[in-house]
């Protein structure tokens, strides 16, 4: 998930890797280093999302190597976020509605999402790269932020 995190930071503003850890910390994320965020830049940039250019460097050090979204990050960044309110809404749901012994309790009518598979994951949210779902409840095509096998 964590290169799903950088795209919004880099659609916000071009920016160079320290700037990347310093954002994500800003935002809860502390414990990413520089050793972390590079090689998802590295594949970011590999996979035409982010492009890269170097500038000088603002305290006269050596350039400095910024990164910028893309129009295919942009669609990847719209995607990825799609896939991601489907999921962590679903996972928010298990963990709120069920109780201790495994029961589900609900203090109202069951909702059923008709969009939904097998597993309660969208079947196919209409997004360039987006997952869709085979009958048995796996994924058929992955976005590389939800769904990818590392």
């Amino acid at each position: 998930m964590l290169d799903l995190c950088l795209l919004p930071l880099i659609a916000e503003r071009p920016r160079y890797g320290f700037e990347f850890v310093e954002a994500l910390a800003d935002n809860g994320l502390d414990l990413v280093s520089e050793g972390s965020i590079y090689p998802l830049l590295a594949r970011l940039e590999r996979e035409r999302f982010v492009s890269s250019y170097r500038a000088p460097s603002a305290s006269g050090g050596a350039p400095r190597k910024y990164y910028r979204l893309t129009e295919a990050g942009r669609v990847e960044l719209a995607s990825g976020r799609v896939v991601w309110h489907a999921f962590s809404g679903r996972v928010g749901r298990i963990l709120t509605d069920t109780g201790p012994t495994g029961e589900a309790h609900h203090d109202g009518p069951a909702h059923h999402d008709e969009s939904a598979g097998p597993r309660g994951l969208p079947q196919q949210l209409g997004v360039p790269g987006a997952s869709t779902m085979d009958p048995s409840g796996r994924c058929s095509r992955s976005s590389p932020f939800i769904w990818r096998k590392r």
